[in-house]
């Protein structure tokens, strides 16, 4: 009899529910993993509402934390019953772009969306847990090329610790990184939510020595302090631009990180940028965007936009967790709240709408 286990899978737009599958085969370059805790992500909630394409009855879910229970005859230096957490984003490091540096790369960017029942084409890269492959908002998740892609967890490190490692460090950081802080730049964050209070941290650890948070709601604005964030700025109560403007003295930032994905954000984000400035984009854009002429200063404010994917490996996970081992970032705040996984649809709801100070679920099977 095939062995089965709960999982949470897209049924339509609107509809993400809890079924069986059966658990997966392993195969040679494969781990099996048997979830701890995962969480929800901003891009599931795009999933979840039908804005960005999946096939119906996948796994949704990319950001793992478990216990190794079967390995692969291939996968070497490994244990099972070992902690490991595995990166959102697990290309097989083989492809040209991922050998050229671009750890989040498998170097397609496209795949036909007939693959997931629609029609055209949708981004992919190296993104491939509940994507292109079933996810891990489930009791076990299969993660390929694991020898490239498991981590193991330092001992003494809670779940909680080590959750937002997979995606929300790893993507916040690269926001960070991409922005090309130097030490003593003035940087402004735009939205405090899960990713940009890690763009936050980043910014402070690369030395940044004034940090602008920017977001509407105080309760984030104030874990954003924590983060270490300088000054906060409530778009509700001031012009977000004409402030940043004062408060650098006409000059402009040096670098803007831009959270959120919206048109608006973006363009703020442009807008106060200083000459020779960068932006670094780490939104998930459902539309198309406008570059407005004075904001770009009609090509001539020689700036550099960035776009990042979190990058994933192991290197890059033992990085992050090596951070969160130091003590000099504590990202356990951010778990707010925390559901069984046969509540998963409630946590969806939650978390979709932003309901009671959410920030970040841990899903435990």
């Amino acid at each position: 009899m095939t062995a089965m286990m709960k999982a949470a899978i897209f049924i339509e737009p609107g509809r993400i529910e809890l079924a069986d599958k059966p658990i997966p085969d392993v195969g040679p370059n494969d781990a099996l993993i048997r979830i701890t805790t995962t969480t929800i992500c901003g891009t599931d909630v795009h999933i979840l509402k039908g804005e960005y394409p999946v096939a119906k009855g996948l796994t949704i879910g990319h950001e793992p934390v478990g216990v190794i229970e079967k390995l692969g005859s291939a996968v070497q230096g490994y244990r099972e019953g070992q902690r490991v957490i595995a990166g959102a984003i697990c290309p097989n490091f083989n492809s040209y772009a991922a050998q050229d540096g671009a750890a989040s790369q498998d170097g397609s960017y496209l795949i036909p969306m007939g693959l997931c029942g629609c029609h055209g084409y949708k981004a992919t890269a190296g993104w491939r847990f509940g994507n292109l492959i079933d996810g891990t908002q489930a009791e076990y998740v299969l993660v390929p090329d694991a020898q490239a892609n498991l981590a193991p967890i330092p001992d003494g490190l809670s779940d909680e610790q080590v959750l937002m490692c997979p995606d929300i460090m790893s993507t916040g950081f690269k926001g960070a990184e991409n922005a090309n802080i130097r030490i003593g730049d003035t940087v402004v964050v735009f939205a405090q939510g899960p990713i940009g209070l890690c763009a936050t941290a980043g910014a402070r650890l690369l030395g940044a020595s004034t940090i602008i948070a920017v977001d509407g709601n105080e309760h984030r604005l104030g874990i954003a302090k924590k983060l270490g964030a300088d000054i906060t700025l409530n778009f509700k109560n001031c012009d977000v631009v004409d402030e940043i403007m004062k408060l650098t003295g006409g000059r402009g930032v040096d670098a803007s990180i831009e959270a959120l994905g919206t048109q608006a954000t973006f363009e703020s984000a442009l807008r106060v940028l200083k000459p020779g400035g960068t932006l670094s984009s780490l939104g998930v854009y459902s539309g198309d965007l406008t570059i407005p002429l004075s904001a770009f200063a009609a090509g001539l404010g020689d700036h550099t936009i960035r776009t990042a994917l979190c990058p994933g490996g192991k290197e890059r996970m033992r990085r992050l967790m090596n951070v969160v081992a130091s003590g000099r970032i504590d990202l356990g705040v951010m778990v707010t709240h925390q559901f069984k996984l046969e509540n998963i649809v409630a946590a969806y709801e939650l978390f979709a709408n932003q309901r009671d100070g959410v920030l970040k679920v841990a899903i435990k099977p």
